[in-house]
């Protein structure tokens, strides 16, 4: 039989539909991965953006983050204020020792005298104290933190 390509083809699936497949994804369909906080031209392509210059001692542009200021003032004495909820044997615990590492969700710190570390969760973490200056600057201009 002779194919009209100007009449449709009647499929199994219903008027209008063309068959399996339908309505899945293209490669031509799918939008392309942007990058957090970038921008996008009128045609969606991604405008690229230069990353924000770090200084040493300065926090980079919006990173004003726990684990961002506990980097700056590695190798100080900290004390952490700790809650365990649901802990029938201790419920809050204080650790003092020596900032190691920090990071998204952990803090290493260290004994200085017996040299035993101790890995913390951060969702434990009520607060931190110190018994010196942080070494902070305030990420969103050039004006350190009050005080220092």
């Amino acid at each position: 039989m002779y194919n009209n390509p100007n009449k449709p083809v009647p499929t199994p699936y219903g008027a209008g539909y063309p068959g399996p497949g339908y309505g899945q994804p293209t490669a031509q369909s799918v939008p392309p991965m942007i990058p957090a906080g970038s921008s996008i031209t009128a045609a969606g392509q991604p405008i690229p953006t230069a990353a924000a210059p770090t200084t040493p001692g300065q926090l980079p542009m919006e990173q004003s983050f726990i684990e961002n200021i506990l980097r700056l003032n590695l190798g100080k004495i900290a004390t952490l204020y700790m809650t365990y909820e649901n802990n029938t044997q201790w419920n809050a615990k204080i650790f003092k020792g020596r900032l190691e590492a920090a990071g998204r969700d952990h803090i290493i710190i260290s004994d200085p005298k017996t040299g035993m570390r101790f890995l913390l969760l951060m969702v434990n973490l009520d607060y931190i104290t110190f018994d010196e200056p942080l070494q902070y600057t305030y990420p969103y201009g050039s004006a350190p933190l009050p005080g220092r």
